[in-house]
């Protein structure tokens, strides 16, 4: 028998190890067994297996580069053995462009897989170009349904299910989202490599929509899944960590979620689909001081965007998140240069009703007009109720605090406030700034006065938090009321249970709450 007939088997064999070990979600041992194939003489259907198994690990553990890398070599190769779905690789890193020519090569067998991948192609392409957003989620939306036909899993550079939760959070959709991943995860699509990834995704749904509790629910499960944590789903489950935690006032938290962050962004390269939990980090980053830590991650996202043309839909998003980042670390240059971006693509979508890059642009000029002390409480309530419809109310809350802090005016404070607390409290009917606003004398909070030694519901909740170590701007932050009412509550406690010392408060609040 000669060398040939006996290489052909033995890589064969070696490219089955590789997609078997891949699809168990066993990476290293895929990684592996498909790059001894590619060292070898192998024959071109079984260096073009091995390659797509290698690229799809590469994917998985945050190297998107190296995957596109691997699809441009199989096309120079092997022609015949592209796939249009290597788009999620080529123009998720910027090496195809919005412009590129069309597929060229010719038409491969019309099979379910086929078929999905080149739905995902040109919903990939798509989501690049102007008003593409639409076609790409529904083309995403058509290639899972596909795949879920498919006798065994498909192992692809990301699931058309999580790229399409990804397009739909990007949109402002969150609900949209969350189907797309239920469905996903009922069908068990692509098997063990994507399931920690689709319960992640949706976890992010419920967080974007403010279900700040199936949220958590949702990263534990995530988090409890068995399969092997590779870099991809780290990045996300961090920066979901550090979202719910920001969500929740936690400074605390966050520092302690941060050096976690720093691990996961250290072993991912940025790509267009990292951008979403990389501009979370980044406005964590903002609130504590580590900017310059995170700016060349920054540097590179703009860097990528820019090279794709500023696609509407991926960049409204990354600059409202830098925005923010800027924001939380009092750095107003940066602040307008990302404002500006923001008002740039809403110019490009203007004719679009309901558009996110719009209600992000808005919000952005809003939101500097606030930090200038130019409060239009009308405005800042049509923004924050924008904000909340587009999967946003806690950057809505964040806008009306930051009102309620800059104005003057006790009744606009008094609405500021309501605004925030109604926007965390679930979707209700906004109202107007003039009709939530309570009369002149009014003070800005009112809480009914408790017995003497009994502490109110708001009270104990400052208490719980006090006790917690945190500061009174921590408990305002977490709360939603300005530091000195925090302060008001506090001397009020010390009055009514006559506590001498601030040790004997501490030991007064705790006897109140266990009792």
């Amino acid at each position: 028998m000669s060398a040939p007939e006996l290489e052909r088997p033995m890589t064969t064999d070696l490219v089955v190890l590789a997609e078997q070990a891949a699809l168990t979600g066993e990476l290293v041992e895929a990684a592996r067994c498909a790059d001894e194939v590619l060292a070898t003489d192998a024959p071109e259907r079984d260096l073009v297996r091995a390659a797509r198994v290698l690229a799809a690990v590469h994917a998985h553990r945050g190297m998107l580069t190296d995957a596109a890398e691997l699809h441009a070599w199989v096309a120079a190769v092997a022609p015949a053995g592209a796939s249009p779905a290597a788009a999620v690789a080529l123009v998720g890193t910027g090496r195809e462009l919005p412009d590129s020519p069309a597929d060229l090569r010719r038409p491969a067998p019309p099979t379910l897989r086929t078929g999905a991948d080149g739905l995902v192609g040109k919903a990939i392409r798509a989501s690049v170009r102007p008003g593409g957003s639409a076609s790409a989620l529904s083309e995403l939306t058509r290639a899972a349904a596909m795949l879920e036909c498919c006798a065994t899993p498909v192992l692809h550079d990301d699931s058309p299910a999580a790229l399409g939760a990804l397009v739909a959070l990007h949109r402002g959709e969150p609900d949209l989202a969350r189907t797309l991943v239920d469905r996903a995860i009922a069908t068990d699509l692509g098997g063990a490599p994507y399931r920690r990834r689709h319960l992640l995704l949706r976890a992010w749904a419920d967080m974007a929509g403010g279900d700040l509790l199936a949220a958590r629910a949702g990263l534990d499960a995530a988090n409890a899944r068995p399969e092997p944590v590779h870099a991809r789903d780290e990045l996300v489950a961090v920066a979901l960590e550090a979202g719910l935690v920001r969500r929740a006032g936690d400074t605390r938290g966050l520092l302690a979620v941060w050096s976690r962050a720093r691990e996961a962004v250290l072993r991912h390269a940025v790509d267009l689909w990292s951008l979403l939990p990389i501009g979370e980090l980044a406005v964590v980053a903002g609130r504590l001081g580590q900017l310059g830590w995170l700016a060349p991650h920054l540097q590179a996202g703009d860097e990528l965007l820019a090279a794709l043309g500023e696609p509407v839909l991926w960049a409204a998003p990354w600059h409202w998140c830098a925005f923010l980042a800027a924001v939380a670390a009092d750095s107003p240059p940066a602040a307008q240069r990302h404002a500006a971006h923001l008002a740039e693509g809403a110019a490009d979508v203007a004719a679009q009703a309901g558009s996110l890059a719009v209600v992000l642009s808005r919000a952005a000029r809003t939101w500097l007009h606030v930090l200038a002390g130019d409060v239009d409480a009308d405005e800042v309530t049509a923004v924050a109720g924008s904000l909340s419809e587009a999967g946003m109310a806690y950057d809505g809350a964040r806008l009306a605090k930051e009102a309620a802090v800059r104005t003057s005016d006790k009744r606009v404070l008094a609405a500021m406030l309501n605004l925030a607390r109604g926007l965390l409290a679930g979707p209700t009917v906004l109202p107007s700034a003039e009709a939530a606003a309570p009369e002149p004398d009014a003070p800005a909070v009112v809480t009914p006065s408790p017995r003497p030694g009994v502490l109110s519901d708001r009270e104990r909740e400052v208490a719980e938090l006090l006790l917690d170590g945190l500061t009174y701007r921590e408990i305002g932050d977490r709360l939603f009321i300005t530091a000195k009412t925090v302060e008001h509550h506090v001397r009020g406690m010390r009055q009514r249970l006559g506590s001498e010392s601030r040790t004997d408060l501490f030991a007064d609040l705790r006897a109140s709450l266990s009792g």
